[in-house]
């Protein structure tokens, strides 16, 4: 089981973990930049950029934050997916059974807004219509990121995952349903899982330590700022403007 300060990442590993950007390209961007000066400053054997998924709509540039995570290096810079980003595959997969009331209740007109698809198509409500535009609108290589984001990633004990896992079932068992979605009976579990759980999904003022795991969901896309935090052996510290900021755990 993995407690905060036993869990531990591979010997040489850093990871830069970033949370639900929902469209703030900008502070995506400026996040990127951070993690290049923190590296330039603190050299490392091995890195990788992960966020926490919700890539996508309520923001500005969903479309714009597709593309540059596009044009990634697919090595170090992954991304898991989270229930926006789900939102999005369901619509292009089936748009008549998708959940399309949902998402565009929640912030999804802004990311059909980005790429491109026209408001007058959108309002009209006309399912066949809009996925007819976005088909034509998506570029085939972003349509294929989303496409094929995974729901989890583990590195040695630490467990990236959009949402949450579901306590008491094993890491390897965990369905996308709760991956994307748990909210409370994963928050107000406090024992540790069989992996050190870092996520987002539930907006939080700053980020949240706890013994078992860490809320990075800062609020972007809502007003509020995109964290990022760097996970090194067992420990993690924010990132900041001039380099790691040390966390306390929220009691």
């Amino acid at each position: 089981m993995a407690r905060y300060g036993e869990a531990r990442l591979p010997e040489g590993l850093r990871l830069y973990a970033i949370g639900d950007v929902h469209g703030e390209l900008a502070q995506l961007e400026g996040h990127h930049e951070a993690i290049e000066a923190d590296l330039e400053a603190r050299p490392v054997e091995d890195w990788r950029v992960v966020n926490v998924g919700d890539l996508i709509d309520r923001g500005p540039e969903s479309a714009g934050v597709l593309e540059r995570l596009t044009g990634l290096d697919n090595e170090r810079f992954l991304s898991v997916c989270g229930n926006h980003d789900a939102y999005l595959r369901l619509f292009l997969d089936d748009p008549e059974g998708a959940p399309f009331r949902q998402w565009m209740s929640n912030g999804g007109g802004a990311a059909l807004a980005s790429f491109g698809v026209d408001r007058a198509i959108v309002s009209k409500g006309d399912r066949r219509a809009i996925h007819s535009a976005l088909e034509s609108a998506l570029p085939a290589p972003v349509r294929a990121y989303v496409e094929g984001l995974p729901d989890k990633l583990r590195f040695g004990d630490f467990g990236i995952v959009h949402a949450g896992v579901r306590p008491g079932v094993s890491w390897s068992r965990q369905t996308a349903d709760d991956l994307h979605w748990i909210r409370q009976e994963f928050l107000t579990h406090g024992e540790p899982h069989d992996v050190f759980v870092v996520h987002g999904h539930t907006p939080v003022g700053r980020i949240e330590l706890k013994s078992n795991r860490i809320n990075i969901d800062t609020g972007a896309g809502k007003g509020g700022a995109l964290s990022c935090v760097i996970i090194e052996g067992s420990e993690i510290a924010a990132l900041g403007p001039t380099g790691p900021v040390a966390l306390q755990i929220a009691r």
